[in-house]
C-alpha cells in the first residue's frame, strides 16, 4: 500500500516553498556535512562551517502527513535549528523491492521551507529493542526473519542480530534510501543518519537459539583478543578461546553487543557507500555509576561499558550517542563524560523534555558536543496537552534563542576547547572554574542587594568563553559570578574594566549596554530564569 502525502496542489505550494528557501543552504556544490577531529575534539561541519545542533526529536509516529503542522509548530515555538524525525522502513517499502520514498520528499521540502535542518531516524531491525518497524511482510515470515530465544527456550521480542535474511533486507532497504537522499538533497538538508534506534534486547542477555550458540561457544574474533582493545576492557590478555573463556560473567552480554554491533555496521557501510553522510546510533542508557548486571537493562546496545566492542565492530558509524532519561547530576554528568571520548564525538540525540535538562546543553557544549536534543517537543496529537508542551518547551526556546545568533562560533570556540562550564547539582554548592589568570566563582540562586536567594531546584548554570587571558564571553540562568585573580594575577588587586550585555549577530558582539553599579557591584553580575550575554573584561591594578 503506498500512502499520499502530499496533494497536487499542496505540493506546488511547498515546492515554491521549497525554492525560496534555497539561498538559505547556498549552493548545491558546498561540501557534504563531516565530522571533523582535532586534539581529541569534534567538530560538525555544515556547508564547510562548524554546526552546533539545537535540536528536538519528534515523537515516534509524528512523521505522518497530518502530524506535521504541529511538529513544525513546536520546532518554531523552541527555536531549534534541527528537527530529528524518523523515517519508517514499513512506510518505505511496504512491499518486497518497492520502495516509497515520498515520506522523505515531504521532510525535506518542509524542512526547507522553515530554514532548518534534519537528522533522519532509521527505525528499521531495532526499535526500542524490538522489531516493530520492520514492513507487515517480514512480520508474516518469523521463521525467515527470527527474534532471538531466551535462556529457557521462550520467544524474545527482539530481532536476532544472527539472521542473515534480515540483515539483508535492512542493507538493501538502507542503502535505497541513502541512494535516493543522495539525488534528492543536493542542498544536504539532512545532516546526520542514524542507524535503528536503541538497539539490543529487553528480557534476554542475548540470543540462546541453537545457531547463536554455536557462535557463542565459537572462538572470539581476533579484532577483540588484541592487547589494547583487552586492556579497554579490563581483560587479561590472551591468544585465543571461547566467549566464556576470555571474557567470564560478561561473556553473554559482550558476545550480544559485538553481533548487535556487527550488523548496524554493516547497514551503516553499505549505506555510507551510497551516501556518505556521518551516522551514528543511539543507546538506551544503564547506570553508569553502579556496573549492573545486563539484566538490568538493554543488552547488547552500546552502553558505556561495551563502546570499546562497538568501535571494533562498526567503524562505519562516526559515533554512538547517549539517550539521557536518568535523574540527578552525578548520573548525568557522568554519562556526558563516559560518552565523550577522542574517539567519539559526543552527542546528546535525545534527552527527556523537562527543564532540570537545559543545563545539560551547558556542559554538552563545552565538551564540544557536536549538538543536544530533547525528545517528544510536539504535543503526539493530543489536543488538548498543546500548552503543556509548548509551556515544556520555552526554557528550551530561551537557551537557543540566546546561542543561535553565535552557534557557529559556540561550535567553534568548543571546538578550540575556549569553553567551560557548571551546571547547579542538588546540593546547590559554589563551583570554581579555573581561567588561568583568573578563577570564576559561580554561586547558585537570585540575587537582591548582594543576598543569594538559593534556587528551589538545581537548574542554575553558567559557560564560559575565554577569548583572551582577561576577556571573557559568559552565558548563564540562576546564578552570580565573580571572579578572583590566580595564578599570574594572584595578590593583585583588581576591577571590572568593561561589563556589556548584549548579543551576536553576523560573527560580532552588539553590546545593548554597559552594566556598571548595582549590576557588578555586589562582587559580579547575576543572571535570573533568562539567559543573558555577557562579555566581561578584567584589569589588574
Amino acid at each position: 500500500m503506498k500512502y499520499s502525502l502530499l496533494r497536487p496542489a499542496l505540493l506546488i505550494i511547498v515546492l515554491i516553498a521549497c525554492l525560496k528557501a534555497i539561498p538559505v543552504y547556498g549552493q548545491t556544490d558546498v561540501p557534504i556535512p563531516k565530522i571533523i577531529e582535532k586534539n581529541g575534539r569534534h567538530a560538525l561541519l555544515v556547508d564547510g562551517k562548524p554546526f552546533l545542533i539545537l535540536g528536538g526529536q519528534a515523537h515516534n509516529s509524528s512523521a505522518w502527513p497530518g502530524m506535521l503542522p504541529q511538529l513544525w509548530r513546536a520546532v518554531e515555538e523552541m527555536q531549534a535549528n534541527t528537527l530529528e524525525v524518523p523515517i519508517y522502513w514499513e512506510q518505505i517499502e511496504p512491499q518486497p523491492g518497492k520502495f516509497d520514498f515520498s515520506l522523505i520528499d515531504t521532510l525535506l521540502i518542509q524542512a526547507r521551507s522553515h530554514d532548518v535542518r534534519l537528522v533522519l531516524l532509521w527505525f528499521a531491525t531495532w526499535k526500542n529493542g524490538s522489531n516493530h518497524y520492520m514492513p507487515q511482510w517480514m512480520k508474516r515470515d518469523a521463521a525467515k526473519y527470527p527474534n532471538i530465544t531466551g535462556r529457557n527456550g521462550q520467544p524474545v521480542d527482539s530481532p536476532s542480530p544472527h539472521a542473515l535474511e534480515t540483515l539483508d533486507a535492512d542493507i538493501k532497504a538502507f542503502t535505497a534510501v541513502m541512494h535516493y537522499l543522495k539525488e534528492a538533497d543536493k542542498l544536504h538538508t539532512v545532516i546526520l543518519v542514524q542507524v535503528e534506534n536503541e538497539s539490543g534486547a529487553w528480557g534476554s542477555v542475548r540470543d540462546y537459539s541453537a545457531s547463536a550458540q554455536k557462535l557463542f561457544e565459537g572462538s572470539v574474533p581476533p579484532e577483540l583478543l588484541k592487547p589494547a582493545f583487552l586492556k579497554a576492557m579490563n581483560v587479561s590478555a590472551v591468544k585465543n578461546g571461547t566467549w566464556q573463556q576470555v571474557f567470564g560473567d560478561r561473556a553473554d552480554e559482550y558476545f550480544h553487543a559485538w553481533s548487535v554491533a556487527r550488523f548496524i555496521g554493516q547497514v551503516a557501510a553499505a549505506g555510507k557507500a551510497e551516501y556518505p553522510l556521518p551516522m551514528y546510533t543511539n543507546a538506551a542508557l544503564r547506570d553508569p555509576l553502579t556496573n549492573p548486571p545486563a539484566t538490568n537493562y538493554e543488552s547488547g546496545g552500546p552502553t558505556d561499558n561495551v563502546i570499546p566492542i562497538w568501535k571494533v565492530a562498526a567503524p562505519a558509524l562516526d559515533l554512538v550517542a547517549p539517550d539521557i532519561y536518568l535523574s540527578g547530576s552525578e548520573k548525568v554528568l557522568k554519562v556526558i563524560e563516559l560518552y565523550d571520548r577522542p574517539d567519539n564525538p559526543l552527542f546528546v540525540p535525545e534527552a527527556a523534555l523537562v527543564a532540570d535538562n537545559v543545563k545539560y546543553l551547558y556542559e554538552a557544549i563545552a565538551r564540544g558536543g557536536i549538538g543536544f536534543s530533547p525528545f517528544g517537543i510536539d504535543d503526539n496529537g493530543k489536543e488538548k496537552l498543546i500548552d503543556e508542551t509548548s509551556g515544556r518547551l520555552t526554557p528550551f526556546a530561551q537557551e537557543y534563542a540566546a546561542a543561535s545568533p553565535m552557534m557557529s562560533e559556540l561550535a567553534q570556540w568548543a571546538f578550540e576547547g575556549k569553553i567551560r562550564a557548571v551546571v547547579e547539582r542538588e546540593d546547590h554548592g559554589k563551583q570554581t572554574i579555573d581561567l588561568g589568570a583568573w578563577q570564576a566563582v559561580i554561586s547558585f540562586g537570585t540575587t537582591h542587594s548582594g543576598d543569594i536567594k538559593p534556587n528551589t531546584e538545581p537548574t542554575g548554570k553558567a559557560m564560559i568563553i575565554q577569548l583572551d587571558n582577561n576577556k571573557f564571553i559568559v552565558i548563564g540562568t540562576q546564578c552570580h559570578i565573580t571572579f578572583q585573580p590566580s595564578g599570574i594575577n594572584s595578590g593583585k588587586a583588581w576591577q571590572y574594566l568593561k561589563v556589556e550585555e548584549g548579543s551576536y549577530e553576523n560573527g560580532t558582539f552588539q553590546p545593548l549596554r554597559i552594566l556598571n553599579g548595582d549590576e557588578t557591584d555586589w562582587g559580579g553580575p547575576s543572571f535570573r530564569t533568562e539567559p543573558r550575554v555577557l562579555q566581561i573584561t578584567l584589569v589588574t591594578r
